[in-house]
């Protein structure tokens, strides 16, 4: 029976954040996957998304142990921290993600990637705070629209899916799946999987097999965990959300807002054409040093053997 080796890379998402188990530990959408790409025991599953990631720390951080472990298929979902960052970067961003996919797909692995929702209307946040975020998630969007078409990737548009929004689908945060959110992504990859002729062994069930957590729990949840996301945030996200509304307030007023379009748009393009550039280097310089396997499967002719000299006649002797 051939192995299904499954590694995924990422953020909290694909940690499994919003989806407890009655241990305290996350499982999420990922390994709701692996359960459903085969048989027990023939599916291998590495989980390495960390809480926080960002699109640089992933490629820095998870990728070197994703390609040691020579995955068959790997899930890259990430982008929403970096839209929350003052740090936010189009070109790092690019370059990040494209390396990722790209080193991935170069190891013989089935790629899976996502078109992700807004971070604004998840948070239900007013106008003039969302539209920079979605502004930023549009990019990210628009890298991973770019990679899963050069590369050929399992892409998921979770963007436009009729169920994203459902208040049902996101935890007490609203910016992890809930377990519900969770089976929405896992069915969705299992249903894309097999158009493409990958084997699946069982579509997860679309409904939750746990109990939702109460309003007490979610309460705890938040005074616990969500007060230090808060504290982060209001050292970082608030003051740069705040300054993003007021450019964007002040370019309306102007009848300028389309300028902060076109300047992203133009960055964009930018970033995606010298990541490609870089790539296509990468690949040429593979197929430089690579031997072909035509050239390694064929032993190089052996030399003849010299034959003997023939002998002298009698008398003569060699100078």
């Amino acid at each position: 029976m051939m192995t299904t080796r499954f590694v995924a890379l990422g953020d909290s998402i694909t940690a499994g954040f919003g989806d407890p188990m009655p241990d305290g530990s996350w499982r999420g959408w990922a390994a709701l996957l692996a359960e459903a790409l085969g048989p027990p025991g023939s599916v291998e599953f590495h989980n390495l998304a960390v809480s926080g990631a960002l699109t640089g720390t992933v490629v820095r951080d998870q990728l070197p142990r994703a390609l040691e472990l020579r995955p068959t298929v790997a899930a890259v979902l990430v982008g929403v921290n970096d839209t929350l960052r003052a740090s936010f970067d189009v070109a790092a961003l690019s370059a990040a993600v494209i390396e990722t996919v790209a080193a991935l797909h170069r190891v013989g692995a089935l790629v899976l990637t996502a078109r992700l929702p807004e971070p604004g209307r998840m948070l239900g946040l007013p106008a003039g705070l969302a539209r920079p975020l979605a502004r930023r998630i549009d990019v990210v969007n628009a890298v991973f629209d770019h990679a899963a078409q050069r590369f050929g990737t399992v892409h998921f548009d979770a963007a436009s899916h009729p169920e994203t929004y459902r208040s049902s689908m996101w935890s007490v945060d609203r910016l992890h799946p809930s377990e519900r959110g969770h089976r929405l992504l896992a069915g969705s990859y299992a249903d894309l999987l097999a158009a493409r002729g990958h084997p699946v062994y069982a579509r997860p069930d679309p409904k939750p097999g746990n109990p939702p957590p109460t309003r007490r729990q979610q309460l705890a949840w938040l005074a616990v965990k969500g007060t230090r996301w808060v504290r982060d945030r209001c050292t970082d996200l608030v003051p740069q959300l705040l300054w993003m509304a007021t450019v964007e307030s002040w370019h309306r007023l102007g009848g300028r807002a389309r300028r902060l379009d076109e300047r992203l748009t133009r960055e964009l393009a930018s970033a995606l054409a010298a990541t490609d550039q870089a790539d296509a280097a990468i690949g040429r310089t593979r197929s430089r040093t690579t031997v072909p396997p035509s050239a390694a499967a064929t032993p190089a002719p052996r030399s003849p053997r010299p034959h003997p000299p023939a002998p002298l006649p009698d008398g003569q002797n060699t100078a």
